[in-house]
């Protein structure tokens, strides 16, 4: 993996970090912040995305695709963490 492939999925961590911050929380949490969460919330996407594209034959390609499963698994992710959170 080259440095540009590493920054296009930094960007793409902190877009989606920045999504799912102003979808669940109404803001987002800095850009280191932002990019952890969406780090994470790929991963999870990533894999929600798998199963959903091979149960509905649904692939989104692409630099959008990474950023709607990214955001869509960091959503998830703060809205597990609410759950615990509140407890």
């Amino acid at each position: 993996m080259g440095l540009v492939e590493i920054l296009i999925m930094l960007a793409i961590g902190a877009v989606a970090g920045w999504l799912a911050g102003n979808l669940i929380r109404g803001g987002g949490f800095g850009l280191i912040g932002n990019i952890v969460v969406g780090l994470i919330g790929s991963v999870i996407g990533t894999f929600i995305g798998g199963m959903v594209s091979g149960a509905m034959n649904l692939n989104i390609p692409g630099i959008v695709g990474s950023i709607i499963w990214a955001t869509i698994g960091a959503v998830l992710l703060l809205f597990i963490v609410s759950l615990f959170k509140r407890v």
